[in-house]
């Protein structure tokens, strides 16, 4: 299933201070959607993911870019992850009910770095449909509690964005592809991490991946039902949309090139 995809929140109390610090967990300020700040970071995806699909061919060719590219995802992954985690034990507000990497995007951020890594087939079906299509909605309707100039911020986008990036490198420039199998491997896989997500939410009161309630903030769950049931709504839109994604990404590509080699072909006969 898709989760409503965020890192672990910041707190919903906070103390108005004189000076707001950009690493403040009580910043007096609060994330707006759609402000210029977001729309910069939305901009950002779509420059990235366009310069990497048109230069792609570069980069297969160049053993030295692959590298590059490759480390540079690790680093935007690693980094502010790592950073996130020392911020909630510097600040004092480091709580297993929210601080654990237990939402969908934290898990995609870990399988997306051991890909990065050891390269497994295994994982790019997970990191392909679950990262794209939980990241994107993540981007795309954030549940952040803090804006730009903040480290949160900046944590969020960066992170969000890398993994994203990172199933498009190992697509285009790695050339790795998913099966319809995949798609189903996917699904049996995220259902069994909510299953011990949930397990984890019950012993400690938690509510990762918003198992136990829908989110505070306004959000695309407040479309799906009460609780229970957009859970079980999310299953189905988790299917289509990976659906989707197989077919926009893969099939519809491979049709057009079949055409073109057959028009090839006869006009070459």
């Amino acid at each position: 299933m898709i989760q409503y995809c965020i890192f672990p929140p910041a707190l919903t109390e906070r103390r108005l201070t004189p000076i707001a610090s950009l690493f403040d967990p009580d910043y007096p300020f609060a994330f707006t959607a759609y402000s210029t700040a977001h729309g910069i970071a939305i901009l950002t995806l779509i420059i990235a993911s366009l310069l990497l699909c048109s230069v792609r061919s570069t980069i297969r060719s160049s053993t030295s870019l692959q590298s590059l590219i490759k480390y540079g995802l690790l680093t935007a992954l690693v980094l502010p992850e790592a950073s996130l985690h020392l911020w909630y034990v510097v600040t004092g507000i480091w709580n297993p009910a929210t601080s654990l990497p237990l939402e969908l995007c934290s898990i995609t951020l870990f399988l997306s770095i051991i890909l990065l890594v050891t390269n497994k087939p295994a994982l790019y079906p997970l990191v392909f449909f679950a990262g794209i299509g939980g990241a994107m909605q993540a981007i795309l309707t954030p549940n952040l509690g803090y804006p730009f100039p903040h480290f949160r911020f900046f944590h969020f986008f960066i992170v969000h964005i890398a993994i994203i990036l990172t199933a498009l490198y190992m697509t285009w420039i790695r050339g790795y592809r998913p099966t319809w199998r995949s798609i189903a491997w996917t699904m049996v896989f995220l259902n069994i991490a909510a299953l011990l997500v949930g397990l984890v939410n019950l012993a400690l009161g938690s509510n990762y991946m918003f198992l136990m309630r829908k989110p505070d903030t306004p959000s695309l769950l407040d479309l799906l039902g009460p609780h229970p049931v957009y859970i079980m709504v999310e299953e189905l839109i988790a299917l289509s949309l990976f659906v989707l994604m197989h077919t926009f990404f893969f099939v519809i590509p491979h049709h057009i090139r079949r055409k073109r080699e057959s028009r090839t072909y006869s006009s070459s006969g």
